[in-house]
């Protein structure tokens, strides 16, 4: 998902992480387990003067995930790898249930939408090798087969919203 934001206009940093545990568990030999309450996240830094909120929910519904998937995004399976937004204030997690109900009275997926939303309580930055994965390791089969497709449908759906010079990570 870190890859799929840093290529969005507007987008100054993503920073891969995990969210909604404790600190003490943030890490991911240890949030790999699933028992620690943590999603793996990023979190978007952006400038609302080029990109809005609810643009970067366009994205995430329509190319970072699959909103309808349970406790699982593509082959990753276990509950820190949930469908979550994590809402940085009261107006972030008004405009994310209202975009999450148009989309479902629209009937925009085909099975309901599970995304959960909730109040940022802490994010904890990822180790490093795990910040800018894909770009790292473009060839690995797992960003081949599951990210770089994001970033065409990304190209090709929201065509206004992409740059093709990714915003860099930087510590």
């Amino acid at each position: 998902m870190q890859w799929v934001f840093e290529h969005v206009r507007g987008v100054q940093r993503v920073e891969a992480g995990y969210a909604g545990g404790q600190a003490s568990t943030a890490r991911y030999g240890i949030v790999s387990s699933g028992n620690t309450r943590h999603a793996e996240s990023v979190r978007v830094r952006y400038d609302p003067a080029q990109i809005s909120y609810g643009q970067l929910l366009r994205v995430y519904f329509s190319v970072a995930t699959d909103p309808t998937q349970r406790n699982r995004q593509g082959p990753d399976v276990g509950t820190q790898y949930r469908g979550v937004l994590f809402t940085a204030d009261a107006e972030q997690e008004r405009i994310a249930r209202a975009y999450v109900e148009q989309l479902s009275t629209a009937g925009v997926f085909n099975r309901p939408i599970v995304t959960r939303i909730q109040s940022l309580k802490g994010f904890y930055p990822a180790e490093a090798y795990h910040q800018d994965y894909a770009r790292q390791h473009p060839r690995s089969l797992y960003i081949v087969v599951n990210d770089a497709p994001k970033i065409t449908q990304l190209r090709q759906q929201l065509p206004a919203l992409y740059r093709a010079t990714p915003v860099t990570y930087t510590p």
